[in-house]
């Protein structure tokens, strides 16, 4: 078996883990998928605040995303596809389904992430980037207008 693939599966089932322990498996939301049928746990939010590390130069950075909208951070592109929080009755989690993107000139654009990952358990499903590092901070409603 090849070493990714073990590190999948691996992912895989701390993911799982983690969805237990939350409380997400066994109320109608997979580890694979929580977007659906999980409304009666995490509520879907449009904005998510995530955080960048350059690693170069030891600079973090606030990101914000609107949900299904490019955002980026050096040269990444950050797509997020599905922004969850947990109602305030409930512990504190917020959890997204990002696809990553490193953008280069003159070269096809490489997949570098997709999949969900949790604020409280930033380990369980990272960015494996040799500059960057990138983090979900919190899902929100955008802000209202007046």
């Amino acid at each position: 078996m090849c070493r990714s693939r073990t590190r999948a599966n691996t992912r895989a089932g701390l993911l799982f883990a983690l969805a237990f322990s939350l409380g997400l498996v066994g109320v109608g939301v997979s580890a694979q998928d929580l977007g659906e049928g999980g409304g009666e746990t995490m509520e879907p939010e449009t904005v998510i605040l995530l955080r960048g590390l350059d690693k170069v130069t030891a600079r973090m950075s606030p990101i914000e995303v609107r949900v299904d909208e490019p955002g980026h951070f050096g040269s990444l592109e950050i797509t997020v596809r599905n922004c969850r929080k947990a109602p305030p009755e409930d512990p504190p989690e917020n959890a997204a389904f990002l696809e990553i993107r490193e953008i280069r000139p003159s070269e096809s654009p490489v997949e570098l992430f997709s999949g969900w990952m949790f604020a409280s358990s930033p380990a369980f499903s990272t960015l494996e980037h040799a500059v960057y590092d990138v983090w979900v901070i919190d899902c929100a409603a955008p802000p209202a207008s007046g």
